[in-house]
């Protein structure tokens, strides 16, 4: 991303983070015109710093970029303050399109979420990931990424007993058994 937005946007200043923490830190040394942040960043719950840079942050401009399924997060990450939602295979074209948005003070959603949002407004078949609190969200997020329950509740700084009354609940709202038809149910609506 840093080279194409180099490209893009001649002359422009790339910062990256590699951690919640280190960005965190750019962010109190640092305002920036747009910031783009893929969903999954290691030992962070990436919704939960969406929110933190949205209220500490107001009027940052958030681009999420990500390989993660747009009609199941990006209506969260949108919720949480972000200003767009990006696939990483979208065309350059439609990158640029979003970034110019977003950087001209709009928002920006794909034409297949628009069509999902839309089409999920007007049936009886809403997302079921929608059921998800917060925090069920937060940890199923990290179950389909691979962390164990004891990874889960150090990123979360909550008790393994918590995290596994949360796990449970999730589970019996999207009416899975295990993290296998987890990760399925979660593919299914990957579009």
């Amino acid at each position: 991303m840093h080279g194409l937005l180099s490209e893009i946007f001649m002359p422009c200043e790339v910062y990256e983070a590699n951690s919640g923490e280190s960005a965190i830190e750019k962010l109190k040394e640092n305002a920036y015109d747009l910031i783009i942040m893929d969903i999954q960043i290691p030992n962070t719950d990436t919704l939960g710093f969406m929110e933190y840079i949205h209220t500490r942050y107001p009027e940052a401009r958030v681009l999420i970029y990500s390989m993660s399924a747009e009609n199941i997060y990006a209506k969260r990450f949108l919720k949480a303050g972000a200003k767009g939602f990006i696939s990483k295979d979208a065309e350059l074209e439609e990158i640029k399109k979003a970034i110019n948005l977003i950087l001209n003070g709009r928002k920006y959603i794909s034409e297949s979420l628009a069509l999902s949002l839309a089409e999920e407004s007007f049936t009886n078949h809403p997302n079921p990931f929608s059921k998800l609190s917060s925090r069920e969200f937060e940890i199923f997020t990290l179950l389909i990424s691979g962390q164990p329950i004891k990874d889960i509740s150090k990123v979360l700084n909550l008790h393994t007993s918590t995290i596994g009354t949360h796990k449970a609940r999730l589970f019996e709202k999207l009416n899975v058994t295990n993290i296998l038809e987890l990760k399925e149910l979660s593919n299914s609506y990957n579009l």
